[in-house]
């Protein structure tokens, strides 16, 4: 395995973000247990740009008519897909430490399930088809009725970005580093994604 290898700094990226969540400031009311929900954030966050990067590249494509510009849409919506589907359960995990138990009935939550049973179905869906301009198309469509959703979804246990709002320095820049650390590791699974890519006509 090649140091600079996407398989290789993913797996250093998963590593420093498990050592960076264990070392993670404390929160007044949560205590340690915050450590979780900054993990969940930053984690959330790494689907969410990568979705949103998804539907730009497929815009591009679709403007342009480019099979590159597609095959970086495919790749960067299966990456959001990725982080989104494992993003449940530590979600889960978040609200069984924080909240001792599972709330499902959650707006979010259940929002959360739907995209993500949704965005594997379509992601099936476009792999079947040979012209990835399918997969432009599916998710363009996705972010922008993601998008519009989440900012209709009732917030009952979900305050929006509670971190950003915190005026405590210590948990903004940890959460900030963490969030980075996600994308780094976003960035690698794209770069995954995007090696049976290349060898198809008009690859990246």
């Amino acid at each position: 395995m090649k140091l600079k290898s996407p398989l290789s700094l993913l797996f250093a990226a998963l590593l420093a973000i498990a050592a960076v969540t264990s070392l993670g400031p404390p929160e007044a009311t949560l205590g340690t247990n915050a450590r979780i929900v900054y993990l969940h954030g930053a984690w959330v966050w790494a689907a969410l740009a990568a979705f949103l990067a998804a539907g730009v590249t497929g815009l591009i494509g679709l403007l342009r008519r480019s099979q590159k510009w597609h095959h970086w849409s495919r790749a960067l919506g299966r990456t959001g897909l990725a982080f989104w589907v494992t993003y449940l359960p530590i979600s889960l995990w978040a609200m069984q430490t924080n909240w001792n138990g599972l709330f499902l009935a959650e707006p979010r939550w259940r929002v959360a399930m739907i995209f993500a049973v949704a965005g594997l179905l379509s992601q099936g869906g476009v792999t079947l088809l040979e012209n990835p301009a399918w997969a432009s198309v599916v998710n363009l469509v996705y972010i922008i009725a993601l998008f519009i959703t989440l900012q209709t979804t009732e917030k009952v246990m979900h305050p929006p970005a509670p971190m950003l709002q915190s005026n405590a320095w210590r948990i903004q820049t940890f959460f900030a580093a963490l969030t980075l650390l996600a994308l780094f590791a976003a960035w690698q699974v794209t770069r995954l994604f995007l090696l049976p890519e290349r060898e198809k006509p008009g690859s990246p």
